[in-house]
């Protein structure tokens, strides 16, 4: 397992809070009314429990596993839950990742948010197969899609700029094609101090691009895009469902 985060993750919470305002809604909206009697909604990749308090607000008769295998984040994701008196009874928090986890023998959905990509085809094959082998028919799986369905070239560009106290935070990202269906995205972290750089952070990662309907083909099963919510648009998501 490799741990895309670690690297940058005292920074992660600031782009989390943007991300959640974004793709909560719409996770929401797919979750709401779901029978979770068949067993716990699993949570892979779950950061540091952003998502997680919307899956346990949208669902609050739902025991839910949160998957993380990096040690710094599963931290703060320990730390939302343990503070939460609801999070904590329904919440189980648990080391793995994708590829190798351990997994109950029912599960009620699905949330994979941020990770598909990180993942082979093989891998993914693999992983739809272990999970529908769990799920009841009509079960979602919900895969945010990151907007990019096929290698390109993505100039590097500001994506989120934000102040704490006297010091300003810039998170720049780019990307371009390596081989086959991936790109390697390079994201650097400026903090800023009087309009000075005082100190970079820099890190990259490949992800393996897709759509939802290549999803579908890999796992078998009929699939649906989410492109708004409340009719403002947001980042894709994609639904499978067994």
């Amino acid at each position: 397992m490799i741990d895309y985060y670690s690297t940058s993750a005292e920074f992660y919470e600031l782009v989390a809070t943007r991300h959640t305002a974004s793709s909560g809604p719409p996770l929401t909206g797919v979750l709401s009314d779901l029978d979770v009697s068949h067993g716990p909604v699993l949570e892979i990749g779950a950061g540091t429990g952003r998502v997680t308090e919307v899956i346990a607000a949208a669902l609050p008769d739902a025991e839910i596993l949160a998957a993380e295998p990096s040690a710094t984040m599963r931290a703060m994701l320990t730390s939302r839950v343990a503070r939460d008196p609801d999070l904590r009874r329904r919440v189980t928090v648990v080391d793995g990742s994708a590829q190798d986890l351990v997994l109950p023998e029912r599960l009620s959905a699905v949330v994979i948010f941020g990770v598909a990509g990180h993942l082979t085809v093989t891998e993914r094959v693999a992983l739809w197969k272990r999970l529908a082998d769990r799920l009841p028919d009509g079960a979602p799986i919900v895969v945010e899609l990151m907007g990019v369905s096929s290698p390109r070239v993505i100039p590097p560009v500001m994506s989120l700029r934000e102040t704490i106290g006297c010091q300003t935070y810039e998170w720049w990202i780019g990307g371009e094609p390596t081989e086959g269906d991936a790109m390697r995205f390079t994201t650097t972290w400026k903090v800023l101090r009087d309009g000075r750089t005082v100190r970079e952070v820099a890190d990259s990662y490949d992800w393996h691009t897709f759509d939802v309907a290549r999803l579908a083909r890999e796992a078998g099963m009929t699939s649906r895009r989410i492109t708004e919510a409340g009719g403002r648009p947001i980042p894709e998501i994609g639904v499978l469902v067994k």
